[in-house]
């Protein structure tokens, strides 16, 4: 017997980089906004070690990838962005990663949670980057027990933030692992404006529409949608 949907009302992104969720998972947080849920992101870092262009100083990357990612967040309908500012390259799943995520949750109280995978694809080894394992493993560390524990992290109820539990978790992901795909078909130019907007990041894609058009036919064949389709993969868990 499947289990009831979750009534969903506001919902968080946590993810390590800047385009991070926009290419794991724009088409589906269009859909989201469109249908009346108020989404705000997280980012654990700058994405100050991105880029491709040496003309550009380091010191100004940082800044750069920020407001790309709300120009980015834009195009799909959020407005709420939050960055954690930890060094890109560098995240590992601290304490004090944990803290400051339980700290976003308990401020945005979302019923649903939007993050990475903390375990390592070994057949798709790129898209295991060691800050996105370590994001995805903070971020499920403050969903489950940080957030929701009133002796966690006694900084934030000294802040006058409650524990917040949310509900459900979905996790970016792909082949076998995914329990759960959204077709994107009518959202993918939404998708591909935000990912665009990244330019230090995209800027030098030659058929960036066609790769993404392959891998998101790919989830839409398994998912039984037909080649017509397009659309994302996810793993949702039950945590509340």
């Amino acid at each position: 017997m499947s289990q009831p949907e979750v009534p969903v009302e506001r919902a968080l992104v946590v993810v390590a980089h800047p385009d991070d969720v926009d290419f794991g998972a724009a088409g589906t947080i269009a859909s989201w906004t469109a249908s009346g849920i108020e989404v705000a992101y997280c980012l654990c870092t700058d994405g100050d070690a991105g880029g491709f262009d040496p003309a550009v100083p380091r010191s100004a990357i940082g800044g750069i990838r920020q407001a790309e990612q709300r120009a980015a967040a834009k195009e799909v309908g959020v407005e709420d962005v939050t960055f954690l500012g930890y060094p890109d390259g560098r995240l590992v799943p601290s304490i004090e990663l944990r803290r400051d995520i339980s700290r976003v949750i308990r401020q945005k109280r979302p019923q649903r949670m939007l993050i990475q995978s903390p375990e390592r694809n070994w057949e798709r080894i790129s898209g295991s980057h060691p800050d996105h394992l370590a994001a995805g493993e903070a971020a499920i560390s403050a969903v489950y027990p940080d957030a929701r524990n009133p002796f966690a992290h006694l900084e934030l109820a000294a802040e006058g933030l409650e524990p917040w539990t949310v509900l459900e978790v979905w996790v970016m992901t792909w082949g076998a692992a995914a329990n759960r795909y959204v077709d994107v078909t009518d959202t993918f130019e939404h998708k591909l404006a935000a990912l665009k907007a990244h330019v230090s990041q995209t800027a030098h894609m030659e058929d960036l529409e066609g790769m993404l058009r392959t891998w998101l036919k790919v989830n839409a064949v398994t998912a039984g949608y037909g080649e017509e389709r397009l659309a994302e993969a996810f793993k949702v868990v039950k945590t509340g």
